[in-house]
Protein backbone atom coordinates (compact mmCIF):
# COMPACT_ATOMS: atom_id res chain seq x y z
CA UNK A 1 0.00 0.00 0.00
CA UNK A 2 2.82 2.41 0.89
CA UNK A 3 4.63 1.90 -2.42
CA UNK A 4 1.36 2.44 -4.27
CA UNK A 5 0.78 5.74 -2.48
CA UNK A 6 4.34 6.81 -3.19
CA UNK A 7 3.98 5.99 -6.87
CA UNK A 8 0.64 7.82 -7.05
CA UNK A 9 2.15 10.95 -5.51
CA UNK A 10 5.08 10.91 -7.93
CA UNK A 11 3.04 10.56 -11.14
CA UNK A 12 3.48 13.57 -13.46
CA UNK A 13 0.16 15.28 -14.21
CA UNK A 14 -1.02 18.12 -16.44
CA UNK A 15 -3.34 19.40 -13.69
CA UNK A 16 -2.84 19.33 -9.96
CA UNK A 17 -6.05 18.48 -8.12
CA UNK A 18 -5.74 20.45 -4.91
CA UNK A 19 -7.64 20.75 -1.62
CA UNK A 20 -7.36 23.75 0.69
CA UNK A 21 -7.61 22.91 4.39
CA UNK A 22 -8.18 26.18 6.20
CA UNK A 23 -9.47 29.08 4.08
CA UNK A 24 -9.76 31.94 6.57
CA UNK A 25 -7.06 34.49 7.40
CA UNK A 26 -3.78 33.27 5.93
CA UNK A 27 -5.79 30.43 4.38
CA UNK A 28 -7.54 32.92 2.14
CA UNK A 29 -4.17 34.19 0.94
CA UNK A 30 -3.01 30.63 0.28
CA UNK A 31 -6.23 29.85 -1.60
CA UNK A 32 -5.79 32.86 -3.88
CA UNK A 33 -2.19 31.90 -4.69
CA UNK A 34 -3.02 28.31 -5.55
CA UNK A 35 -6.04 29.45 -7.54
CA UNK A 36 -3.84 31.76 -9.62
CA UNK A 37 -1.74 28.88 -11.01
CA UNK A 38 -3.07 27.90 -14.45
CA UNK A 39 -2.47 24.19 -13.86
CA UNK A 40 -4.22 23.92 -10.50
CA UNK A 41 -7.77 22.70 -10.10
CA UNK A 42 -9.05 23.38 -6.60
CA UNK A 43 -11.57 20.63 -6.10
CA UNK A 44 -12.25 20.80 -2.34
CA UNK A 45 -12.28 23.34 0.47
CA UNK A 46 -12.35 22.74 4.21
CA UNK A 47 -12.81 25.03 7.20
CA UNK A 48 -14.28 24.56 10.65
CA UNK A 49 -16.15 27.87 10.28
CA UNK A 50 -19.03 27.55 7.81
CA UNK A 51 -19.25 31.33 7.36
CA UNK A 52 -15.61 31.49 6.28
CA UNK A 53 -16.05 28.39 4.16
CA UNK A 54 -19.00 29.83 2.24
CA UNK A 55 -17.10 33.04 1.43
CA UNK A 56 -14.21 30.97 0.08
CA UNK A 57 -16.61 28.80 -1.91
CA UNK A 58 -17.71 31.88 -3.86
CA UNK A 59 -14.18 32.09 -5.24
CA UNK A 60 -14.14 28.46 -6.36
CA UNK A 61 -17.59 27.54 -7.70
CA UNK A 62 -18.14 23.80 -7.74
CA UNK A 63 -15.53 22.94 -5.12
CA UNK A 64 -16.71 20.29 -2.67
CA UNK A 65 -17.05 21.67 0.87
CA UNK A 66 -16.09 20.14 4.23
CA UNK A 67 -15.94 21.25 7.85
CA UNK A 68 -13.85 18.24 8.94
CA UNK A 69 -10.50 17.59 7.26
CA UNK A 70 -10.76 13.89 8.17
CA UNK A 71 -13.90 13.56 6.08
CA UNK A 72 -12.21 15.42 3.23
CA UNK A 73 -9.21 13.09 3.14
CA UNK A 74 -11.47 10.04 3.31
CA UNK A 75 -13.92 11.09 0.60
CA UNK A 76 -11.38 12.80 -1.66
CA UNK A 77 -8.71 10.12 -1.34
CA UNK A 78 -8.66 9.31 -5.06
CA UNK A 79 -9.75 12.76 -6.24
CA UNK A 80 -6.92 14.99 -4.99
CA UNK A 81 -3.15 15.09 -5.44
CA UNK A 82 -2.20 17.72 -2.87
CA UNK A 83 -3.36 19.77 0.10
CA UNK A 84 -2.32 22.91 1.90
CA UNK A 85 -2.54 22.94 5.70
CA UNK A 86 -3.35 26.48 6.83
CA UNK A 87 -4.79 26.07 10.31
CA UNK A 88 -3.60 26.90 13.84
CA UNK A 89 -0.24 25.34 14.72
CA UNK A 90 -1.55 22.68 17.09
CA UNK A 91 -3.28 20.81 14.25
CA UNK A 92 -0.51 21.03 11.63
CA UNK A 93 1.03 17.66 12.42
CA UNK A 94 -2.09 15.53 12.55
CA UNK A 95 -3.43 16.91 9.25
CA UNK A 96 -0.13 16.93 7.35
CA UNK A 97 0.79 13.46 8.62
CA UNK A 98 -2.58 12.06 7.58
CA UNK A 99 -2.22 13.59 4.12
CA UNK A 100 1.30 12.22 3.69
CA UNK A 101 0.15 8.75 4.74
CA UNK A 102 -2.48 9.03 2.01
CA UNK A 103 0.26 9.82 -0.53
CA UNK A 104 -0.64 13.49 -0.96
CA UNK A 105 1.77 16.35 -1.59
CA UNK A 106 1.71 18.84 1.30
CA UNK A 107 2.14 22.59 1.54
CA UNK A 108 2.10 23.43 5.26
CA UNK A 109 2.13 26.84 6.86
CA UNK A 110 4.93 27.68 9.27
CA UNK A 111 5.91 26.56 11.76
CA UNK A 112 5.72 23.04 10.39
CA UNK A 113 4.38 21.73 13.72
CA UNK A 114 3.63 22.80 17.27
CA UNK A 115 6.18 20.52 18.95
CA UNK A 116 9.75 19.38 18.31
CA UNK A 117 8.84 15.68 18.32
CA UNK A 118 6.11 16.24 15.74
CA UNK A 119 8.56 17.93 13.37
CA UNK A 120 11.02 15.06 13.56
CA UNK A 121 8.37 12.45 12.76
CA UNK A 122 6.70 14.49 10.00
CA UNK A 123 10.03 15.17 8.30
CA UNK A 124 10.93 11.50 8.30
CA UNK A 125 7.46 10.52 7.04
CA UNK A 126 7.65 12.98 4.13
CA UNK A 127 11.07 11.71 3.07
CA UNK A 128 9.96 8.09 3.29
CA UNK A 129 6.75 8.70 1.33
CA UNK A 130 8.55 10.60 -1.42
CA UNK A 131 5.86 13.29 -1.59
CA UNK A 132 6.52 16.92 -2.53
CA UNK A 133 6.50 19.28 0.44
CA UNK A 134 6.83 23.00 1.01
CA UNK A 135 6.87 25.02 4.24
CA UNK A 136 4.94 28.29 4.09
CA UNK A 137 8.00 30.53 4.26
CA UNK A 138 6.92 32.55 1.25
CA UNK A 139 9.78 35.06 1.45
CA UNK A 140 12.26 32.19 1.05
CA UNK A 141 11.39 32.21 -2.66
CA UNK A 142 11.95 35.96 -3.01
CA UNK A 143 14.92 37.40 -4.87
CA UNK A 144 16.04 39.07 -1.65
CA UNK A 145 16.31 35.92 0.46
CA UNK A 146 17.78 33.88 -2.39
CA UNK A 147 20.38 36.59 -2.95
CA UNK A 148 21.26 36.45 0.74
CA UNK A 149 21.66 32.68 0.59
CA UNK A 150 23.92 32.92 -2.44
CA UNK A 151 26.13 35.61 -0.89
CA UNK A 152 26.56 33.60 2.29
CA UNK A 153 27.53 30.51 0.32
CA UNK A 154 29.99 32.54 -1.77
CA UNK A 155 31.71 33.77 1.40
CA UNK A 156 31.44 37.45 0.42
CA UNK A 157 31.71 38.56 4.06
CA UNK A 158 34.27 35.89 4.92
CA UNK A 159 33.70 33.34 7.64
CA UNK A 160 30.60 34.06 9.74
CA UNK A 161 31.26 34.78 13.42
CA UNK A 162 27.80 35.63 14.77
CA UNK A 163 24.19 35.93 13.62
CA UNK A 164 21.58 38.30 15.05
CA UNK A 165 17.92 37.72 14.13
CA UNK A 166 15.05 39.95 15.16
CA UNK A 167 11.33 40.54 14.82
CA UNK A 168 10.49 43.77 16.60
CA UNK A 169 7.28 44.56 14.74
CA UNK A 170 4.70 46.28 16.90
CA UNK A 171 1.02 45.41 16.95
CA UNK A 172 1.15 41.96 15.35
CA UNK A 173 -2.38 40.57 15.38
CA UNK A 174 -2.66 37.38 17.35
CA UNK A 175 -0.12 38.13 20.07
CA UNK A 176 -1.44 41.00 22.15
CA UNK A 177 -2.66 39.07 25.16
CA UNK A 178 -1.82 40.07 28.72
CA UNK A 179 -4.40 38.45 31.00
CA UNK A 180 -5.07 34.84 32.00
CA UNK A 181 -7.49 32.46 30.32
CA UNK A 182 -11.19 33.46 30.50
CA UNK A 183 -12.94 31.83 33.47
CA UNK A 184 -16.12 31.15 31.50
CA UNK A 185 -16.75 30.63 27.84
CA UNK A 186 -19.68 31.66 25.67
CA UNK A 187 -22.06 29.86 23.37
CA UNK A 188 -20.38 28.67 20.20
CA UNK A 189 -21.66 30.66 17.19
CA UNK A 190 -23.80 28.86 14.65
CA UNK A 191 -21.68 27.30 11.94
CA UNK A 192 -18.46 27.06 13.98
CA UNK A 193 -17.44 23.45 14.58
CA UNK A 194 -15.59 24.07 17.82
CA UNK A 195 -14.57 20.48 18.53
CA UNK A 196 -12.84 20.32 15.15
CA UNK A 197 -11.10 23.63 15.80
CA UNK A 198 -9.78 22.42 19.17
CA UNK A 199 -8.59 19.18 17.57
CA UNK A 200 -5.54 17.75 19.36
CA UNK A 201 -5.49 20.43 22.08
CA UNK A 202 -7.22 20.25 25.48
CA UNK A 203 -10.87 21.21 25.22
CA UNK A 204 -11.40 24.88 26.07
CA UNK A 205 -14.72 26.77 26.17
CA UNK A 206 -15.31 29.09 23.25
CA UNK A 207 -14.36 32.72 23.90
CA UNK A 208 -14.86 35.33 21.15
CA UNK A 209 -11.79 37.23 19.96
CA UNK A 210 -9.58 35.21 22.30
CA UNK A 211 -8.97 31.98 20.38
CA UNK A 212 -10.76 31.88 17.01
CA UNK A 213 -10.11 33.65 14.78
CA UNK A 214 -7.76 36.20 16.30
CA UNK A 215 -5.40 35.52 19.17
CA UNK A 216 -4.76 31.74 19.20
CA UNK A 217 -1.04 32.26 18.54
CA UNK A 218 -0.55 33.71 22.02
CA UNK A 219 -1.75 30.53 23.77
CA UNK A 220 0.55 27.59 24.43
CA UNK A 221 -2.29 25.18 23.64
CA UNK A 222 -2.59 26.40 20.07
CA UNK A 223 0.34 28.55 18.95
CA UNK A 224 4.10 28.76 19.29
CA UNK A 225 4.42 32.43 20.19
CA UNK A 226 6.23 35.16 18.34
CA UNK A 227 9.54 33.34 17.87
CA UNK A 228 7.87 30.13 16.72
CA UNK A 229 5.69 31.87 14.17
CA UNK A 230 8.01 34.49 12.67
CA UNK A 231 11.27 32.67 13.38
CA UNK A 232 10.90 30.38 10.38
CA UNK A 233 10.95 33.43 8.08
CA UNK A 234 13.98 35.14 9.59
CA UNK A 235 16.02 31.98 10.10
CA UNK A 236 15.52 30.57 6.61
CA UNK A 237 18.21 32.31 4.53
CA UNK A 238 20.75 32.05 7.34
CA UNK A 239 20.05 28.35 7.80
CA UNK A 240 20.35 27.53 4.11
CA UNK A 241 23.26 29.83 3.42
CA UNK A 242 25.37 28.44 6.24
CA UNK A 243 24.27 24.82 5.86
CA UNK A 244 23.32 24.67 9.54
CA UNK A 245 22.51 21.55 11.53
CA UNK A 246 21.01 20.85 14.97
CA UNK A 247 22.14 23.18 17.77
CA UNK A 248 24.36 22.16 20.65
CA UNK A 249 22.49 24.24 23.24
CA UNK A 250 19.79 26.86 23.69
CA UNK A 251 18.90 29.37 26.42
CA UNK A 252 16.15 32.01 26.67
CA UNK A 253 15.69 35.31 28.45
CA UNK A 254 12.04 36.40 28.59
CA UNK A 255 9.72 39.26 29.43
CA UNK A 256 9.92 39.78 33.22
CA UNK A 257 6.19 40.36 33.75
CA UNK A 258 5.47 37.00 32.10
CA UNK A 259 8.19 35.18 34.02
CA UNK A 260 6.86 36.53 37.33
CA UNK A 261 3.24 35.49 36.60
CA UNK A 262 2.47 31.78 37.26
CA UNK A 263 -0.92 32.09 35.52
CA UNK A 264 0.53 33.53 32.34
CA UNK A 265 3.47 31.10 32.32
CA UNK A 266 1.04 28.18 32.50
CA UNK A 267 -1.08 29.31 29.55
CA UNK A 268 0.42 31.97 27.30
CA UNK A 269 3.64 32.89 25.53
CA UNK A 270 5.64 35.95 26.58
CA UNK A 271 5.61 38.98 24.31
CA UNK A 272 9.34 39.50 24.62
CA UNK A 273 12.10 36.93 24.13
CA UNK A 274 15.85 36.78 23.68
CA UNK A 275 16.92 33.29 22.62
CA UNK A 276 20.52 32.18 22.05
CA UNK A 277 21.43 28.98 20.24
CA UNK A 278 24.93 27.59 19.95
CA UNK A 279 25.36 25.71 16.68
CA UNK A 280 28.26 23.55 15.54
CA UNK A 281 30.53 25.41 13.15
CA UNK A 282 31.50 24.33 9.64
CA UNK A 283 33.64 25.55 6.75
CA UNK A 284 31.51 28.71 6.44
CA UNK A 285 31.94 29.81 10.07
CA UNK A 286 34.87 31.44 11.82
CA UNK A 287 35.11 28.96 14.69
CA UNK A 288 34.01 25.54 15.88
CA UNK A 289 30.75 26.98 17.15
CA UNK A 290 28.35 29.64 15.89
CA UNK A 291 26.19 31.73 18.24
CA UNK A 292 22.80 32.73 16.83
CA UNK A 293 20.64 35.17 18.79
CA UNK A 294 16.96 35.96 18.40
CA UNK A 295 15.29 39.16 19.66
CA UNK A 296 11.59 40.11 19.75
CA UNK A 297 9.22 42.31 21.71
CA UNK A 298 11.16 44.41 24.20
CA UNK A 299 14.48 42.74 23.34
CA UNK A 300 16.53 44.27 20.52
CA UNK A 301 19.81 43.38 18.82
CA UNK A 302 22.82 45.08 20.47
CA UNK A 303 23.22 48.78 19.65
CA UNK A 304 26.61 48.20 18.05
CA UNK A 305 25.03 45.69 15.66
CA UNK A 306 22.18 48.02 14.71
CA UNK A 307 24.72 50.82 14.22
CA UNK A 308 26.25 48.90 11.32
CA UNK A 309 23.15 49.67 9.26
CA UNK A 310 23.54 53.06 7.53
CA UNK A 311 19.81 53.69 7.14
CA UNK A 312 17.73 55.94 9.36
CA UNK A 313 16.09 53.05 11.21
CA UNK A 314 17.24 49.47 11.67
CA UNK A 315 14.74 47.06 10.03
CA UNK A 316 12.11 45.73 12.42
CA UNK A 317 12.59 42.20 11.08
CA UNK A 318 15.96 41.10 9.77
CA UNK A 319 18.97 38.83 10.01
CA UNK A 320 22.43 40.36 10.46
CA UNK A 321 25.46 38.15 9.91
CA UNK A 322 28.85 39.34 11.14
CA UNK A 323 31.74 37.93 9.14
CA UNK A 324 35.50 38.21 9.17
CA UNK A 325 35.44 40.45 6.08
CA UNK A 326 32.23 42.41 6.58
CA UNK A 327 28.55 42.01 7.44
CA UNK A 328 25.36 41.05 5.65
CA UNK A 329 21.92 42.38 6.53
CA UNK A 330 18.91 40.45 5.17
CA UNK A 331 15.72 42.46 5.87
CA UNK A 332 12.55 40.37 5.94
CA UNK A 333 10.94 40.84 2.55
CA UNK A 334 13.58 43.37 1.52
CA UNK A 335 16.87 43.71 -0.33
CA UNK A 336 20.04 42.32 1.28
CA UNK A 337 22.80 44.82 2.06
CA UNK A 338 26.54 44.11 2.24
CA UNK A 339 28.26 46.22 4.89
CA UNK A 340 30.13 48.48 4.94
CA UNK A 341 28.53 49.63 1.71
CA UNK A 342 31.68 51.44 0.58
CA UNK A 343 33.66 48.21 0.61
CA UNK A 344 31.11 46.27 -1.44
CA UNK A 345 29.75 49.05 -3.69
CA UNK A 346 31.03 47.32 -6.84
CA UNK A 347 29.77 43.87 -5.92
CA UNK A 348 27.12 42.78 -8.40
CA UNK A 349 23.88 41.15 -7.37
CA UNK A 350 23.02 37.74 -8.82
CA UNK A 351 20.60 37.69 -11.74
CA UNK A 352 17.62 35.83 -10.29
CA UNK A 353 14.09 35.46 -11.62
CA UNK A 354 10.98 36.24 -9.60
CA UNK A 355 9.42 33.13 -8.07
CA UNK A 356 6.03 32.48 -6.49
CA UNK A 357 6.45 30.16 -3.50
CA UNK A 358 3.08 28.49 -4.06
CA UNK A 359 3.56 28.09 -7.79
CA UNK A 360 6.98 26.58 -7.19
CA UNK A 361 5.29 23.91 -5.05
CA UNK A 362 2.71 23.25 -7.76
CA UNK A 363 5.38 23.01 -10.45
CA UNK A 364 7.35 20.54 -8.33
CA UNK A 365 4.22 18.41 -7.85
CA UNK A 366 3.82 18.38 -11.63
CA UNK A 367 7.38 17.17 -12.17
CA UNK A 368 9.33 20.45 -11.96
CA UNK A 369 12.39 21.37 -9.87
CA UNK A 370 12.60 20.67 -6.14
CA UNK A 371 10.81 23.11 -3.85
CA UNK A 372 12.61 25.91 -2.08
CA UNK A 373 11.47 24.89 1.43
CA UNK A 374 10.98 21.12 1.36
CA UNK A 375 10.60 19.37 4.71
CA UNK A 376 13.96 17.56 4.56
CA UNK A 377 15.55 21.00 4.75
CA UNK A 378 13.09 23.02 6.80
CA UNK A 379 12.30 20.25 9.29
CA UNK A 380 15.66 20.47 11.12
CA UNK A 381 15.41 24.27 11.05
CA UNK A 382 11.92 24.18 12.58
CA UNK A 383 13.18 21.78 15.25
CA UNK A 384 15.84 24.29 16.24
CA UNK A 385 13.35 27.15 16.34
CA UNK A 386 10.91 25.17 18.48
CA UNK A 387 13.74 24.26 20.86
CA UNK A 388 13.66 27.99 21.53
CA UNK A 389 10.04 27.69 22.68
CA UNK A 390 11.13 24.92 25.06
CA UNK A 391 13.85 27.19 26.45
CA UNK A 392 11.27 29.96 26.91
CA UNK A 393 9.37 27.73 29.35
CA UNK A 394 12.49 27.22 31.49
CA UNK A 395 14.03 30.69 31.15
CA UNK A 396 17.62 31.52 32.08
CA UNK A 397 18.59 27.83 31.85
CA UNK A 398 21.14 26.61 29.31
CA UNK A 399 19.70 23.45 27.76
CA UNK A 400 22.27 21.11 26.25
CA UNK A 401 20.72 19.33 23.26
CA UNK A 402 21.31 15.72 22.22
CA UNK A 403 19.69 15.83 18.79
CA UNK A 404 20.08 12.14 17.98
CA UNK A 405 18.25 10.97 21.10
CA UNK A 406 16.11 14.12 21.49
CA UNK A 407 17.21 14.66 25.08
CA UNK A 408 18.43 17.47 27.31
CA UNK A 409 21.19 15.60 29.19
CA UNK A 410 21.71 18.39 31.73
CA UNK A 411 18.03 19.20 32.28
CA UNK A 412 15.69 16.24 31.63
CA UNK A 413 12.71 18.08 33.17
CA UNK A 414 12.48 20.22 30.02
CA UNK A 415 11.87 17.16 27.84
CA UNK A 416 8.17 17.21 28.73
CA UNK A 417 7.88 20.24 26.43
CA UNK A 418 9.11 18.33 23.37
CA UNK A 419 5.68 16.77 22.74
CA UNK A 420 2.11 17.13 23.94
CA UNK A 421 -0.47 14.58 25.04
CA UNK A 422 -3.26 14.77 22.46
CA UNK A 423 -6.91 14.96 23.42
CA UNK A 424 -8.74 11.64 23.45
CA UNK A 425 -10.04 10.75 20.02
CA UNK A 426 -7.38 12.83 18.24
CA UNK A 427 -4.37 10.58 18.70
CA UNK A 428 -2.07 9.72 15.80
CA UNK A 429 -1.28 6.03 15.33
CA UNK A 430 2.30 5.25 16.25
CA UNK A 431 2.96 8.70 17.73
CA UNK A 432 0.64 9.99 20.42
Amino acid sequence: MESASKAFAALPKEKLRHACIGVGGMGGHDLQNFKSHPNVEIVALCDVDENILQKAAELVPGARLYTDWRELLKKEKNKIDSVNVTVPDHNHFIIAMSAIKAGKHVYCQKPMCHDVAEVRVLTQAAIKAGVITQLGTQIASSIGDRTGVQWIKEGIIGKVKHAYLCSNRSGIAGYRLEGPRPVQGQEVPSGLHWDNWIGTAPMRPYAPSIYHPAIWRAWQDFGTGWSGDIGCHIFDAVWKGLGMTSPISVVAEVQKSWKDSPDRRADTWPQGNHITWMFPGNDRTASKTLPVEWFDGEFYPPEEVRALYPGEKYPEEAAMLIGTEGALLIPHGGTPVLLPESKFKDHKRPDLEERNHYHHFVDACLGGPKTESHFAQTGPMTEAILLGTVAIRVPDTVLEWDAVNMKFPNYPDAEKYLRRTYRKGWQVDGFS
